[in-house]
């Protein structure tokens, strides 16, 4: 990570990958409640810088931040977010009904498509600095087919190839920059529709239609995301299914949580899925929380 972040100073990608260390202290701590000293202190900074810092990649305050860490903040927004999936539920995941404004649309391939392995598709692919670290964002003609936290290009690479073993992959920054900034701009009014091609079951699919219809700042179960797709006994499948999701903070998986209101469990990893859901919690008063989606 030092490496990347000596090649990005003053990034989005280097203030998180200076900051995880903070998050996570954070997290195991959040029963205390550690003040601004202590917080500091862990990150080896003095209390101005690391106010300073951390306000910049969070936009709020470690303190505003800690708040939505709790449990009970957690449980708060898993109620909430029960009424917006029975909604979801009632006008149709899989269809036309809209519960807010559209900002991603999904497309599946075909079972002919998905066993050829991506036969016949273009994907351009790229690395890209974002507030959660660095990401591998894979663009084809008809839509973004992989966003994925990576490390080092050699690994994202892999796990595209793994993923489309039949596709034409070409590296081509250029070419998804812009889409990078569209994904990642805080600025609501500069968002446009974004599409997403996935490959998947029909399960898997219907699942990731769910998760769709989570706003920023909303949590769910693996339970209730279950219920919400009229298969309530299916709670571990649905599990299944969101860790197979390879479009992050897009599909957002990040926001389905544990019953109890503890996160955990995150294919890019728990820390990172707490900086995306606590940030967008932290966010969500003042109108700049993530992606809209439906």
């Amino acid at each position: 990570m030092l490496c990347a972040m000596n090649r990005y100073p003053d990034s989005p990608a280097r203030d998180y990958a200076r900051i995880a260390g903070a998050i996570e202290y954070l997290r195991q701590h959040a029963a205390a409640q550690p003040d601004l000293a202590a917080a500091a202190r862990q990150a080896g900074l003095s209390e101005h810088h690391f106010q300073r810092l951390f306000t910049r990649w969070a936009g709020v305050s470690p303190k505003r931040f800690l708040q939505c860490l709790t449990v009970e903040d957690a449980k708060r927004r898993l109620a909430a977010t029960r009424n917006t999936l029975d909604l979801a539920a009632a006008v149709g995941l899989s269809g036309g009904g809209r519960l807010h404004d559209l900002f991603v649309t999904l497309e599946a391939l075909s079972p002919g498509e998905a066993l050829s392995g991506g036969a016949g598709i273009d994907i351009r692919w790229g690395l890209h600095d974002t507030p959660f670290g660095r990401a591998l964002l894979g663009v084809t003609a008809r839509g973004i087919c992989a966003l994925h936290f990576v490390e080092h290009a050699d690994a994202g690479l892999q796990q595209l190839r793994e993923s489309w073993p039949q596709a034409r992959l070409t590296r081509d920054p250029g070419a998804t920059a812009g889409r990078a900034r569209q994904i990642f701009s805080p600025l609501a009014g500069a968002r446009q529709p974004l599409a997403v091609l996935v490959k998947g079951s029909n399960f898997q699919v219907q699942v990731w239609r769910a998760l769709l219809a989570l706003p920023p700042g909303a949590l769910t179960t693996y339970g209730d995301l279950a219920t919400a797709i009229g298969r309530p006994q299916a709670a571990r499948a649905v599990g299944t299914a969101v860790g197979a999701n390879a479009i992050a903070w897009l599909i957002p998986c990040h926001r389905v949580i544990r019953a109890s209101g503890v996160i955990s469990g995150y294919r890019w990893g728990a820390t990172r899925k707490a900086a995306m859901l606590l940030r967008e919690a932290a966010l969500e008063p003042a109108g700049h929380a993530g992606p809209v989606v439906p």
